[in-house]
């Protein structure tokens, strides 16, 4: 799956996401993005699905349990969406996919990692799974206003 892909989400839900870290700081938090592939070929994020950070071990990582993606995805396919990616925060680290990160990244999904320094929340990045080398790489990302 080689083209360049975008992740397309309004101001509201980039600042849902930036809320649920600050809520969430001085741990991780975590949720998908859920949406539809939209006529350029783009991810279109509709809504948020906020999720439980099950890792209890570490503030630092999260944890979106089986059960909780399986309830979810058949949730989304009623609703006729699907999960095009996820979220999560860094807490007083940049917006960066960290080794683990990339470890546990899986192939086509967009990840969303939003910055939140001191208990606010700061810039978001965008990544992907590299197909063609060992790593994530940068996925453009337009956040649309709202009218």
């Amino acid at each position: 799956m080689g083209g360049a892909m975008t992740l397309r989400l309004s101001e509201g839900l980039l600042g849902d996401i930036r809320r649920h870290g600050e809520g969430a700081y001085p741990a991780e938090c975590c949720g998908a993005l859920a949406g539809r592939i939209d006529e350029s070929g783009g991810k279109a994020v509709v809504r948020l699905a906020p999720a439980v950070n099950r890792r209890t071990d570490d503030p630092h990582r999260y944890l979106i349990a089986p059960d909780d993606l399986r309830r979810l995805e058949a949730e989304l396919r009623v609703e006729g969406l699907e999960i095009v990616g996820y979220y999560h925060s860094h807490p007083d680290h940049p917006a960066v996919p960290s080794g683990y990160d990339t470890e546990h990244a899986w192939p086509w999904y967009s990840y969303l990692i939003v910055r939140v320094e001191s208990g606010r929340g700061l810039e978001a990045a965008c990544w992907i799974l590299d197909d063609e080398q060992p790593g994530m790489r940068p996925e453009s990302l337009e956040v649309l206003s709202e009218v």
